[in-house]
């Protein structure tokens, strides 16, 4: 396997509108950052795999549905006595965004659900930190992530921050950090640097976890693209201009794009790495990114790697 994700599968439950009596309507999206890097990555031609923990309800069987038609092997998809998870994402007047959290089977994924052979075959492990908030997903996460670790696998890590999960800042940023020691690969917010880094500074912060230990670090900039750091060197890789339809799923799209593209390199995927390579991959997780921008939904609007070959632009 070239990348198995680890972590929460959910559904968003969106708003997308008003009726007209004014009662909210809603939209029910396929969710969840690794459950989403999982089928960009898979689209783009790696083979996935994702485990995680869903309701035994119609929300469960749709999000397995999901990740089978998109070529993930969904074979670690638990299923579990709690209703699937939803998030909640309401929209007010101004057009602000507003997360509320219904947790349910995604935190109950345990060591024991963990298929420890499989952590040994893939070349990528990725999780996020919604699975370090509460339950035994926490347990699971950390057991899956050493596990590659200490084999001389791949880890990549996105703490994807989300303040309604955790009881104050400080605490996620205790959490958040106690999995860097086993992480290769880390993208991560602009806004979520400060939290692991204790700075702001993009220079700065990227040096700082590089001192801790990271290899590949990334911090996405929105449509200004990506600020990365590599062996002892930084650079800004320019965004890719596109006309913005939906946000959703663009951070998760270019992470999967970056680790289909470094699985392409072998059994090793960031051995011999070169600068020039590692930008090549940048530019074409940019483009991979805006694809997404340009549509709605978040896996609904991945694009597929015939859309991406030959330079293509959305």
């Amino acid at each position: 396997m070239d990348v198995t994700a680890i972590g929460e599968i959910l559904i968003d439950l969106t708003q997308t509108g008003v009726n007209g009596a004014g009662v909210p309507q809603f939209s029910a999206n396929p969710g969840g950052a690794p459950a989403n890097a999982a089928v960009a990555a898979a689209r783009l031609g790696a083979k996935t795999a994702f485990w995680g923990k869903v309701g035994d309800d119609a929300f469960g069987a749709y999000l397995r549905r999901v990740l089978k038609d998109n070529g993930v092997d969904a074979s670690g998809l638990r299923t579990g006595s709690q209703p699937t998870t939803m998030a909640i994402v309401s929209v007010d007047e101004a057009g602000e965004r507003s997360f509320q959290f219904l947790r349910g089977a995604d935190r109950d994924i345990c060591p024991e659900e963990v298929d420890e052979d499989a952590v040994l075959r893939t070349k990528i492990l990725h999780f996020g930190s919604v699975s370090l908030t509460a339950g035994m997903s926490r347990s699971a996460t950390i057991f899956a992530a050493r596990t590659a670790h200490k084999n001389g696998g791949l880890v990549s890590y996105d703490p994807n921050y989300r303040p309604a999960l955790w009881a104050n800042q400080a605490e996620a940023a205790e959490w958040m950090a106690i999995p860097l020691p086993l992480v290769d690969i880390i993208k991560l917010a602009e806004e979520e640097l400060p939290l692991l880094a204790g700075t702001a500074d993009l220079e700065e912060g990227t040096r700082i976890l590089e001192e801790r230990g990271l290899s590949l670090i990334m911090v996405t900039l929105g449509g200004e693209g990506v600020f990365c750091r590599w062996k002892g060197e930084s650079w800004h890789q320019p965004g890719v201009p596109v006309k913005v339809a939906d946000t959703n799923g663009a951070g998760d799209t270019f992470l999967g794009a970056v680790l289909s593209r470094l699985c392409q390199r072998g059994e090793k995927p960031l051995e011999g790495l070169t600068r020039a390579e590692l930008k090549d991959i940048l530019a074409f997780a940019n483009r991979a990114a805006a694809f997404t921008c340009s549509r709605s939904g978040a896996i609904p609007a991945m694009p597929a790697l015939a859309e991406l070959e030959g330079g293509r632009m959305p």
